[in-house]
């Protein structure tokens, strides 16, 4: 009998953040002895560890800051009806030769719906397909636009047409998908709780704390904004003598701060993003970042002291619902963008050396429980639909 096969499909537009969290369930998928295909529709990171994972790289695509409905071909040019057509072509060639037990997206329907040129005609193929695969949406804790107008009825419209398991890697006693998807109630039956995705990985834990300030952001003008800010502020602290390490999430922005290491003054390391990211949190003193869900979850899994700056632009709302529900549970401290300055973050660092700390046992295991999920499917007697 051959091995079952799942197969993952992920596009991240700007940042990494749904790439990884797609790949750590994948790697862990594979690592129960499912055979997975990961297919990636963004340039995937050659940092990350996918085990046994085959990756596939579909022509890559990607947006700009702010603008997420304007798609960029790998040399910048805006995509066109021609390249589209490729593109699902591509990833319909994939479908049939993997011809998968189960078939996950990530985000979609719930987002990425300016990938519906390709994603529609593969939901179709595996509607049509005999045997039909068991189709699994894959979601974080939190949604953003399901209250625009008709848009959370298109959804369920999809769900209920095309989709077998809608997957939330969230805990619900932290936040539920009701939250920020209205329609919830249409969808019950469907939906499972996994916990949060981490990455479990005991080969790169620090054998003591290094007492740093770890200061990490993504790309664009916000992440920039961010570690500028945490630099100038550090005279400020009680930390200003700790050594500030900064973690740059771009090679541009990476070479520019570096290049200006000297403005900043002794006891600051400028690198760009390393994979030992969760390490490094285990032994700081204290983490400034923005609010992605990796991040946050990677921050709760380490324990660390936190100040998280949600990044609100293009109308964003995901990363400061997050943070405000766990400043609530007094995980973290936060500080808006459109607030900060040197003094208000000062101030905030301060006060988070300084409070007490409970910290609430938040479910991390998502990334086990989902793979446990997709081998119960791959491998059992269940048909699609059913």
């Amino acid at each position: 009998m051959s091995t079952p096969r799942i197969l993952v499909y992920v596009q991240h537009l700007i940042g990494v953040g749904h790439y990884k969290r797609a790949a750590i369930i994948a790697r862990t998928a594979a690592a129960r002895g499912l055979d997975v295909t990961l297919v990636s529709g963004g340039s995937a990171p050659l940092q990350m560890d996918l085990g046994s994972v085959e990756l596939v790289q579909l022509p890559p695509t990607h947006a700009k800051v702010g603008d997420y409905s304007t798609l960029y071909t790998e040399g910048g040019s805006v995509v066109d009806d021609e390249w589209r057509a490729w593109r699902t072509a591509e990833l319909l060639n994939v479908f049939e030769r993997v011809h998968p037990r189960v078939l996950v997206t990530e985000l979609f329907p719930f987002g990425r719906r300016q990938m519906q040129f390709e994603l529609v005609p593969l939901l179709d193929a595996a509607l049509a397909a005999d045997p039909r695969p068991i189709v699994v949406s894959s979601v974080r804790d939190i949604l953003v636009g399901q209250d625009k107008p008709g848009r959370a009825e298109r959804v369920c419209d999809q769900l209920q047409t095309h989709f077998d398991h809608v997957l939330v890697h969230a805990d619900p006693r932290f936040v539920a998908l009701d939250a920020t998807f209205p329609l919830v109630s249409r969808i019950k039956r469907l939906v499972t709780y996994t916990g949060y995705i981490a990455e479990h990985s005991g080969g790169d834990s620090l054998e003591q704390p290094t007492g740093e300030v770890l200061v990490s952001a993504g790309s664009g003008a916000a992440g920039q904004q961010l570690i500028e800010t945490a630099l100038t502020c550090r005279h400020l602290t009680p930390l200003r003598d700790h050594t500030w390490r900064v973690l740059v999430g771009s090679r541009g922005a990476y070479e520019d701060l570096n290049g200006r290491l000297g403005e900043f003054g002794d006891g600051v390391i400028i690198e760009p993003a390393r994979s030992d990211f969760p390490a490094l949190l285990r032994g700081c003193a204290l983490s400034i970042s923005q609010g992605g869900y990796n991040t946050v979850v990677e921050t709760l899994q380490a324990g660390a002291r936190a100040v998280i700056v949600p990044y609100a632009g293009g109308n964003e709302t995901e990363q400061a619902m997050r943070a405000e529900l766990m400043a609530r549970r007094g995980v973290i401290e936060t500080v808006s963008e459109s607030d900060l300055s040197q003094e208000t973050l000062a101030a905030v660092v301060n006060t988070a050396l300084g409070s007490s700390r409970d910290i609430p046992v938040i479910d991390l295991s998502g990334a086990e429980v989902t793979a446990q999920l997709l081998h119960v499917w791959a491998t059992g007697p269940g048909e699609a639909g059913s």
